[in-house]
């Protein structure tokens, strides 16, 4: 058994007053007993324009983003998921949109580069998100092991794509991580119900923290960060502002729910690899 903690923030255009405030919310969770802390997608910057992350982006182990999880994780003693920080790419006018995994020592243990890029156009509100225009995608997924269990990385838009989870499930992830910076307009129709279907479907607990409220960009993010249990259930939920979401990651409970429910033995993936 351990606790995992989940950090709401409502990150500004300026990287100091971001990386002040998640300080002490990873605080805040280490004083509530967490093990492991999953900051947010974009925690350090939500630029006033796409284009912003590029003048942050910093190469993998160096930097000043990166050297503050560091500092945090050793200070406190505590795992630390940095939900994303922008990593130099093969293209100088992209980067990664990169979740870095810390131990309790502030050494960097594991990485992975968010592999869907959200490109959407609502019609008739006007809003459009082109992420491709400044982020480069990934190849790979990623699972760590952690004091609390096998947790699978991924990232916002990712959680619309359950091959990722089924992927990840199968490497052993227990837990999914999902930092996310989840509009409004989609958080109200479809994040509680994409979170619970993934957890539900893996048997896996899910911990998604999000951004939440109106930036300084006028995008609007929908909050909720949340944690659920193996069997969907709703653990903790922020509905809106900024602080800390934990819980405790019960292993055992995991194991007798995938025992006594066996669905992952009951897959028939053969038919659905025929040529």
């Amino acid at each position: 058994m351990g606790k995992i903690a989940a950090i709401q923030m409502t990150s500004c255009a300026a990287v100091g007053p971001n990386l002040f405030a998640a300080k002490s919310y990873i605080q805040k969770a280490c004083d509530q007993g967490a093990e492991v802390v999953v900051l947010p997608e974009n925690f350090a910057c939500m630029g006033m324009k796409s284009e912003d992350i590029l003048l942050l982006k910093e190469p993998l182990g160096q930097g000043r983003i990166q050297s503050f999880v560091a500092e945090c994780a050793q200070a406190c003693g505590v795992w630390i998921i940095a939900g994303t920080i922008p990593i130099v790419s093969p293209e100088d006018h992209r980067v990664y949109a990169c979740s870095i995994v810390y131990n309790e020592y502030g050494e960097q243990v594991a990485y992975y580069n968010k592999l869907h890029l959200f490109d959407v156009h609502f019609p008739g509100t006007g809003e459009t998100y082109e992420e491709s225009r400044v982020y480069y995608p990934g190849d790979s997924v990623t699972m760590v092991q952690t004091p609390v269990g096998n947790i699978g990385l991924t990232v916002c838009y990712d959680l619309r794509f359950p091959t990722q989870y089924r992927t990840l499930r199968k490497q052993g992830a227990e837990i999914f991580v999902v930092p996310s910076a989840f509009v409004a307009t989609t958080g109200r129709a479809h994040w509680r119900s994409l979170l619970r279907a993934r957890a539900i479907e893996n048997q896996c607990y899910v911990v998604a923290p999000n951004q939440s409220g109106l930036h300084d960009n006028g995008r609007e993010t929908h909050g909720h960060s949340m944690i659920i249990g193996p069997w969907g259930d709703v653990l903790e939920d922020m509905p809106c502002g900024t602080g800390v979401v934990s819980a405790e990651v019960e292993l055992d409970t995991l194991e007798a729910i995938r025992a006594q429910f066996p669905m992952w033995e009951h897959r028939r993936e053969e038919v659905f690899t025929k040529k």
